[in-house]
């Protein structure tokens, strides 16, 4: 009998772990979806999970925690303002796993997590809007003037 069966350990040391799912939460609440290895989601669920219940507390040491969690203002502010407004009447399962196939290069079992309420917009938060060949020429010009 294994006694304290504890958390999954992802064969890293702890600093890695830690790194990985701090930035994995940090990418999960820009974007509001990623794509990841089945066992990596499983340990980012109950996270993130947190993470958004502590933002729903509003005060100076539960905002002060989220930051220092996160490591980053900005996803700590979007969960104060925006993820906890939008899951104010929500008890708790804020995020979901859903299995992806498996990986072309190792056939590592694969997943989407996301929040259940997401804002499809935010996948595009990062992307430049493509400009037409006339306005890439335009620029050009007003460049070499």
């Amino acid at each position: 009998m294994r006694h304290g069966v504890g958390y999954k350990k992802l064969n890293r040391t702890s600093e890695h772990r830690k790194a990985l799912i701090k930035n994995m939460l940090n990418s999960l609440i820009k974007y509001e979806q990623i794509t990841t290895t089945l066992p990596k989601a499983k340990v980012l669920k109950p996270q993130a999970d947190k993470i958004i219940t502590l933002g729903k507390k509003e005060s100076l040491h539960n905002t002060k925690m989220l930051i220092s969690k996160l490591q980053d203002t900005k996803s700590a502010n979007k969960v104060r303002k925006t993820l906890s407004k939008r899951y104010a009447s929500r008890k708790g399962g804020y995020t979901r796993i859903i299995k992806a196939g498996f990986r072309y290069g190792d056939k590592a079992p694969m997943a989407v997590i996301e929040f259940v309420d997401r804002d499809i917009n935010a996948k595009k938060v990062d992307k430049k809007k493509k400009t037409t060949s006339n306005e890439k020429k335009e620029e050009k010009k007003l460049e070499t003037t």
